[in-house]
């Protein structure tokens, strides 16, 4: 696979044929999202944005360090049966900013967009400070401005720069 096949299989003949030994096939998906573009090794930060594990009885497919054109190796993340809200996109953005959502019905893509990165975000993850207004003894949403290189909390001014999926609160 490649950035020009857009990750939905279009390698081969269509009927199922044998695909150049420079490409990878991860079977299409009949409904649902295909999340293109991510950064080499960070399916797994996508995985556990959207809560997806073991446990789930969601259809994913992943493939990881897939040859591509403009990020030199990306990963792409197949879900069977799921649309996702503009928070999770918002949150993928923070981990993927190079991402692509591609919605799937019948297996064509019906719209593709690439994530923006929000200015802040709200809600969604948990700050780190112990002595923040938003912690869970008080009813304060939290608040985070999106930076350059990660997240800082606009009530009491942390900043999350690694393993921001460690305060994903979707």
């Amino acid at each position: 696979m490649n950035d020009r096949d857009e990750s939905e299989g279009r390698s081969d003949d269509g009927k199922g044929g044998e695909e150049s030994a420079h490409e990878l096939r991860i079977s299409k998906i009949r409904n649902g999202t295909v999340i293109d573009h991510i950064a080499g090794g960070h399916a797994p930060d996508v995985l556990a944005i959207l809560g997806i594990d073991s446990a789930t009885d969601e259809v994913v497919s992943v493939g990881m360090n897939v040859p591509s054109d403009r990020l030199g190796y990306k990963d792409v993340v197949k879900i069977e049966g799921r649309e996702l809200s503009q928070d999770e996109v918002e949150v993928i953005s923070l981990v993927a900013p190079a991402a692509s959502i591609n919605i799937i019905r019948e297996y064509d893509v019906i719209e593709k967009n690439r994530v923006e990165r929000p200015a802040s975000v709200e809600g969604v993850l948990s700050c780190p400070n112990r002595n923040c207004i938003t912690t869970a003894d008080e009813p304060v949403a939290t608040r985070f401005e999106v930076l350059d290189d990660g997240v800082r909390c606009l009530y009491c001014g942390t900043i999350i720069r690694r393993r921001l999926t460690d305060h994903i609160d979707v």
